[in-house]
């Protein structure tokens, strides 16, 4: 899974928080409360994020209206399968992760293993 370019991180994060399907104009209306954005530049980035796979779109008229084809959560999960995948020694690399997370985050994640543990059994 690829890394999102900026613009493209700004438009899932979007459609992550958008209730459900969005067309190209309401996201560019969206973003020009925070910057100047042209509709064909968002369009062109909506494509490609539906290309990637990240989005789903269903035609409404003659437009689209696309929805995130994946949680935030899976898409980051998938982010950190892709940077484990390109160590020789995955042990490793996750025992330095988890050095570097605070110690509620360890909590978090020690509860998080425990869940996966007890619906295995």
């Amino acid at each position: 899974m690829k890394q999102l370019g900026q613009l493209e991180a700004v438009v899932m994060h979007r459609l992550w928080a958008w209730p459900g399907p969005v067309s190209v104009r309401e996201v560019v209306d969206d973003l020009q409360r925070e910057r100047e954005i042209a509709y064909t530049t968002v369009m062109t980035v909506m494509d490609n994020l539906y290309r990637k796979g990240l989005v789903a779109r269903e035609r409404d008229g003659r437009a689209y209206r696309y929805t995130a084809a994946m949680s935030r959560e899976d898409h980051a999960a998938g982010l950190l399968e892709d940077v484990l995948a390109q160590t020789p020694d995955r042990s490793a690399t996750l025992l330095n992760f988890v050095g570097h997370l605070s110690p509620q985050e360890q909590l978090q994640l020690r509860a998080a293993l425990a869940k996966t543990d007890d619906e295995g059994a």
